[in-house]
């Protein structure tokens, strides 16, 4: 049988309840009817993230390494491995997809080095510059139909904002929430349609592997993919080994390297903090997470 890691567990059933419980409860059978299906061996101990069991496997039909990915399917995962395939199509940079479920969610992923990953790289302005080239491979490439819009979650954030702003505690911070709001008010209307990511933190990058032909290069993993803008993506890096005095180096570097119109990503980038301020004033926050408030100030030149 496949032990699931406790970790995982409670992240299932954190995020998505009962139903996270029971799919939980499910990954070892589902496990092993993958494993058997798909002509696979165990190559290695389980590894999890958030939301997601990754098994380390060898295929018997030809020997190749891959990591087997089984997570519930929802609104942030659907799209994965259709944005796996355009970028595999495009050389964007992305872990190949060698086999998907549909049903299931399940897929068969290149094998990357998971013994270094970008966060390992001590350098930290070292780790942005990678993270910038890697965004500005994936961003060149136009979101396939049917990904989920970004125009659609920022018509929802300026619904709710109003209204969740008092729920802050602080002043200061609900009028950085609805200052956040009225940036993402001001580019709404242009939505953008590149293929974005969402989610490339430093610990979603990792060294590829020389018998798949990507010896040196870094590769970006884990999408929780949506149509829109370039500047939504610059969020990640700038609160990910946050240190406040480098927002705006990261923030001026990343928008260089990407291309983008530094208002619109600055816009953009207070997005991302209206979203996940939305999100925890639902889930019963009263202040704004430290670091994200002063991600917003200094984008807003309040530092």
């Amino acid at each position: 049988m496949i032990d699931v890691p406790d970790d995982l567990v409670v992240n299932l059933g954190a995020h998505s309840g009962a139903a996270g419980r029971a799919f939980a409860d499910a990954l070892p059978e589902l496990a092993e009817r993958f494993l058997a299906g798909w002509g696979l061996r165990l190559d290695g101990a389980a590894m999890s993230g958030m939301c997601a069991l990754v098994l380390p496997v060898v295929r018997g039909a030809d020997g190749r390494r891959g990591a087997l990915k089984l997570q519930m399917v929802d609104e942030e995962t659907a799209g994965e491995p259709d944005a796996l395939r355009v970028w595999g199509a495009a050389g964007a940079g992305a872990v190949g997809l060698l086999q998907h479920d549909a049903a299931s969610g399940t897929m068969l992923l290149e094998r990357l080095d998971e013994q270094r990953p970008l966060t390992g790289v001590a350098d930290a302005r070292e780790a942005v510059r990678v993270l910038a080239e890697s965004l500005s491979r994936l961003v060149r490439v136009p979101a396939p139909p049917g990904m989920r819009r970004l125009g659609d979650a920022a018509a929802r954030m300026l619904q709710e904002a109003p209204g969740a702003a008092g729920g802050l505690a602080d002043e200061e911070e609900r009028r950085l929430l609805r200052d956040c709001a009225a940036a993402v008010r001001e580019v709404a209307g242009e939505p953008g349609d590149r293929l974005l990511h969402w989610d490339l933190h430093y610990g979603n990058v990792l060294a590829g592997r020389a018998e798949e032909g990507r010896a040196g290069e870094w590769v970006a993993l884990d999408p929780k993919p949506l149509s829109g803008d370039p500047g939504f993506e610059l969020f990640p890096a700038l609160h990910n080994r946050f240190d406040a005095s480098e927002v705006l180096w990261r923030f001026d570097l990343l928008s260089g390297v990407l291309g983008l119109d530094r208002e619109r990503a600055r816009a953009w980038t207070l997005g991302r903090v209206l979203q996940n301020g939305l999100w925890g004033i639902r889930g019963g926050a009263r202040r704004l997470p430290a670091d994200h408030a002063e991600i917003a100030r200094r984008l807003l030149g309040r530092n």
